[in-house]
C-alpha cells in the first residue's frame, strides 16, 4: 500500500474505498517535498575580478599604491628607505654594473653668468627632467645647458635653491622619458663601503671613478648664495673650508657648514653635483667638494684629486626636496 507523509506526521491511505492500481515494489516512494532548485552559478565577471584586485591591493598596502604611482606619474621620485638592487643581478657589486645602470641618470651642466662659466654635474630624479645639483654650480646663472648621457642637450631653469645645504633643483625644458636615478638611504652608509662616483670632471662627461667611504659626518664649510655669485667661475674651483683650512679661494664671511660623506673616489673639477653611488646602484650622496693641495692659491688649475672628496648625504637631499620644489631661493 502506497503511503504519503502528512505534515501532522500521520499516515493515511489516499485510495481508501477505491480500486487500487497494482504497485511495483521496485518503484521508489515520491519525495515528501519538491526538490530544491539547483543553485545558479555566480557571475565572476569584471565586477568580481575588480573586487578581488581591490582586496589584494589593500592587503599589499603602500607598496602597490607606490607602484601604480610610479607607472602613471611623470614627477615621482624613485626613493628607497633600504638599498634596492638597481644593478642587474649578473653584475651586482661591480663597478661596471653600477656604471651601466646609473650613467643614464647623470648629466653634465654648463652654467653661464656675469662672473663667467661653470661646468658641473647633476642627477636626474624624475623622468620629466627634474635634476638635483649643487647650488654653487648654478648660482647666479643666466643660462643653463644640460647634456644627457646620450648626447641630447636641453635648456634648463632653476626651480629652487638652498645655499645653506649647497643644493639646487633645476628642470629641463621639454624633456620626457628620462631615466631617473633611485635615491637610497645614507643613514645606512658605513666607513669602508665601496662606492662609485659619476660626473663630468673637466667637461669629460660620464667619467666613472670608484673608491670607498673613508669617513662620515665631516664638517664642510661653504659660502652662501650671496658670496657664491661673486666668485670667479673657473671650472669647479669653488671655495670651501675643511679642517680649519680654506681651499680654492676665500669662502668669505657668510658661510654655512654641513655634514658630509668623505670618499677617496677621485673627484675633480666638474664632479660637483654628480652622484656618489653604492654598489647596488642607489644614490647615497651628491658630490660637492674636493680637497686640493693647492691650499689657498687663487689659481685652481693646479688643483687635482688626492683621494679626499666630500658628498652631501642623500637623506639631506630628500629632506630638502619639497622646499626646493616649492621654489626656495635661500
Amino acid at each position: 500500500m502506497t503511503e504519503s507523509f502528512h505534515r501532522s506526521g500521520e499516515y493515511e491511505n489516499p485510495y481508501e474505498g477505491q480500486q487500487q492500481a497494482p504497485v511495483n515494489p521496485e518503484w521508489p516512494p515520491p519525495p515528501a517535498y519538491a526538490p530544491a532548485p539547483a543553485p545558479k552559478k555566480r557571475n565572476r565577471g569584471p565586477v568580481a575580478l575588480l573586487a578581488a584586485v581591490a582586496i589584494v591591493a589593500a592587503a599589499i598596502g603602500g607598496g602597490t599604491a607606490y607602484g601604480i604611482q610610479e607607472l602613471t606619474a611623470n614627477d615621482t621620485v624613485a626613493s628607497s628607505s633600504t638599498s634596492t638592487n638597481v644593478v642587474p643581478s649578473a653584475q651586482k657589486g661591480t663597478v661596471a654594473g653600477v656604471a651601466k645602470a646609473v650613467s643614464p641618470s647623470i648629466v653634465e651642466i654648463s652654467a653661464d653668468s656675469g662672473a663667467g662659466s661653470a661646468t658641473g654635474s647633476g642627477v636626474i630624479i624624475t623622468s620629466g627632467g627634474e635634476v638635483v645639483t649643487n647650488n654653487h654650480v648654478v648660482s647666479g646663472a643666466s643660462q643653463i645647458k644640460v647634456t644627457t648621457s646620450d648626447g641630447k642637450s636641453y635648456s634648463a631653469k632653476v626651480v629652487g635653491t638652498d645655499s645653506k645645504k649647497d643644493l639646487a633643483l633645476i628642470k629641463l625644458e621639454n624633456a620626457s622619458g628620462l631615466k631617473a636615478a633611485t635615491l637610497g638611504d645614507s643613514s645606512g652608509v658605513q666607513v669602508g663601503d665601496q662606492v662609485v662616483a659619476i660626473g663630468s670632471p673637466e667637461g669629460l662627461s660620464g667619467t666613472v671613478t670608484s673608491g670607498i667611504v673613508s669617513a662620515l659626518d665631516r664638517d664642510v664649510t661653504v659660502p652662501t648664495d650671496e658670496d657664491q655669485s661673486q666668485q670667479p667661475r673657473q671650472g669647479d674651483g669653488w671655495p670651501f673650508e675643511f679642517g680649519g683650512r680654506q681651499f680654492n679661494g676665500d669662502t668669505g664671511s657668510d658661510t654655512t657648514t654641513y655634514k658630509a660623506l668623505q670618499t677617496d673616489a677621485s673627484l675633480n673639477p666638474g664632479n660637483s653635483g654628480g652622484a656618489l653611488i653604492d654598489m647596488n646602484g642607489n644614490i647615497i650622496g651628491i658630490n660637492s667638494a674636493m680637497y686640493s693641495p693647492a691650499g689657498t692659491a687663487s689659481s685652481s688649475s693646479d688643483a687635482g684629486s688626492v683621494g679626499l672628496g666630500f658628498a652631501i648625504p642623500v637623506n639631506t637631499v630628500k629632506a630638502d626636496l619639497a622646499k626646493l620644489r616649492a621654489g626656495a631661493t635661500d
